[in-house]
């Protein structure tokens, strides 16, 4: 049986954070990190049609600092590895808090993925007693079409509302590194910060004993 401690719930809870304003600061960084274009600026759109992120990236492209290269979302791969293995971890107004800042910060329009990763992570918590019982196959599945869905679904409702959108190539790239590191995260996730799968007979806070 699991004898989860609040004091431990609680230190877990606070290093998801950590970890999220971690993630977050080394993105903000202008180093050759960042999820801009590969290509030429003049085979880009004009600022003006473009996310306000992505502009200032480029705005660095133009005065002299290189091309730089394309980031996996880490974030979002380690909510989803945290929601699927603990998700007492990651309760939901701490998702919601960390993904709306992410938005805020990155000038997305704010809410937009914050409820959509939400929503994602809220899912997989709800599946994740069989996840768990599963192989890594089923989970990485479940994660890949999540994260293309919230893709897809964030390009829809900002050409609905017609908020210029990022960058397609840009886009896919992202989305294509962050499914193909996801298992370097859950190897990360289980042997370094010890969030592993519960246990038959521990408790699950979504469905009872696991």
């Amino acid at each position: 049986m699991d004898t989860l401690s609040p004091l431990r719930l609680w230190m877990m809870r606070a290093a998801f954070l950590l970890l999220a304003t971690v993630l977050l600061f080394f993105h903000l960084l202008p180093i050759e990190t960042q999820p801009v274009a590969l290509f030429e600026p003049d085979l880009l759109p004009p600022l003006s049609s473009i996310d306000p992120a992505e502009a200032r990236l480029r705005e660095l492209l133009d005065q002299g600092s290189g091309r730089f290269l394309i980031a996996p979302d880490l974030l979002i791969a380690f909510a989803f590895a945290w929601s699927v293995r603990r998700p007492e971890f990651v309760p939901a107004v701490l998702l919601c808090a960390v993904f709306l800042l992410t938005d805020l910060l990155l000038q997305r329009p704010p809410g937009l993925w914050a409820l959509l990763a939400l929503i994602a992570c809220e899912n997989l918590k709800v599946r994740g007693r069989s996840l768990r019982d599963s192989s890594f196959g089923p989970e990485w599945l479940a994660v890949a079409i999540w994260l293309t869905g919230i893709l897809l679904l964030n390009r829809i409702v900002l050409s609905l509302v017609l908020v210029p959108r990022p960058d397609l190539k840009l886009s896919l790239i992202e989305l294509g590194l962050t499914i193909v590191t996801y298992p370097i995260v859950v190897l990360i996730t289980h042997w370094f910060m010890g969030v592993r799968k519960a246990a038959p007979g521990d408790f699950d806070s979504f469905a009872g004993r696991a």
